[in-house]
């Protein structure tokens, strides 16, 4: 049975390679967006934050002596790039890559409040204060997605509509 000791490094670790995941995720939709630019920027944004993010929580686990998985930052990287690559067949890639951010931005605050539980269970201040400024960091993502859905529905069904325009991304 794993201590709880353990169990936050292994979590951390998972964080880790799900910030890795996000940042590949991210940068794909990002070069991709070319007919949403408040998108792309807000994309953009969220980006600098994920590659600050990830620092950050391997901060942690070197501070509290261990080392990141590379088996896991490949896996969710492999992950991602295969999710950039599947929105190419999809004629409505836009949407499902807005409401697949949002999904994996609720995935994150889980994730980070599962860790604060745990940081402050075993009794790690600092982890845990991390942790809760990644957590308002993607709340404050997943907010604004959930918010652009609607308008970026709008623009999608407005630019599918008209002759001669582009819709996808």
């Amino acid at each position: 049975m794993a201590s709880a000791e353990e169990r936050l490094m292994e979590w951390l670790r998972d964080a880790h390679a799900m910030e890795q995941q996000a940042e590949t995720m991210l940068s794909t939709m990002a070069g991709r967006i070319e007919l949403y630019p408040e998108l792309r920027e807000r994309i953009e944004l969220h980006l600098e934050q994920t590659r600050t993010q990830a620092s950050m929580i391997e901060s942690c686990i070197q501070r509290r002596g261990g080392d990141t998985s590379s088996l896991k930052d490949l896996a969710g990287k492999l992950m991602a790039t295969g999710q950039g690559f599947g929105g190419i067949f999809m004629s409505d890639e836009i949407i499902k890559s807005a409401m697949a951010s949002y999904t994996f931005e609720q995935m994150e605050m889980a994730s980070y409040r599962v860790l604060i539980a745990t940081s402050d269970h075993v009794g790690d201040a600092e982890t845990s204060a991390i942790c809760a400024r990644i957590l308002r960091e993607e709340e404050e993502m997943a907010a604004w997605i959930w918010e652009y859905l609607p308008k970026v529905t709008r623009q999608y069904l407005a630019r599918e509509e008209a002759p001669g325009l582009d819709a996808q991304t």
